[in-house]
């Protein structure tokens, strides 16, 4: 089940929504997936969007995998259609394994999310949703990992003016949906007061 959306930032002519519930479920122009660097389909979000989306959405990162040779830079995404999701496109966007937070961990998890935005806006993408990003089987600690994702989507959204109108945060726990409810209160009373 997905919630409404009960945390909005209105930035210029775009918003940035959070939400809590199945990010399988949300209609939206491109879903953002967090992928594995050989786009071999794995478990939590990853294999929730393969299931959902069906075996089309695996048929065709296998075509993409092979093209590339194989493999997805971390910090870098790649392109499929979406399957029978409620979506266009998939971004399958490879986080970093959280080590200790002194081996590029952050610059890594920001350019997954830039990376979908810049994906998002050569295709018109009008709506776009992701996950949260490296802090399931990745092990990045969900308050600096919803830091960055704020804070990434906030700086994108102020400083493009392109065809984003709705970037959507997608929690499936109430404790990371907390977190980034809280965090993103603080950014906007900052971005609003400051």
């Amino acid at each position: 089940m997905v919630m409404p959306s009960d945390f909005v930032i209105q930035l210029g002519l775009s918003q940035l929504q959070l939400l809590k519930g199945d990010i399988t479920k949300i209609a939206v122009d491109a879903i953002v997936n967090a992928a594995n660097s050989s786009l071999a389909g794995g478990g939590g979000v990853d294999g929730a969007i393969h299931r959902a989306g069906g075996p089309e959405v695996m048929r065709e990162l296998r075509e993409v995998a092979d093209r590339i040779g194989g493999h997805c830079e971390t910090g870098q995404a790649v392109v499929t259609g979406a399957g029978r999701l409620p979506a266009k496109y998939v971004f399958h966007a490879v986080g970093p394994r959280y080590r200790d937070g002194k081996h590029g961990e952050a610059e890594l998890l920001k350019s997954c999310y830039e990376t979908c935005l810049r994906l998002a806006e050569e295709r018109d993408v009008k709506t776009i949703s992701f996950p949260s990003i490296s802090t399931g089987i990745y092990g990045y600690p969900i308050e600096e990992a919803a830091a960055i994702a704020l804070q990434t989507v906030i700086d994108w959204l102020r400083t493009h003016a392109g065809p984003i109108h709705v970037v959507k945060l997608v929690q499936f726990s109430d404790h990371d949906h907390e977190v980034y409810r809280r965090l993103a209160q603080n950014l906007h009373a900052a971005v609003t007061h400051g």
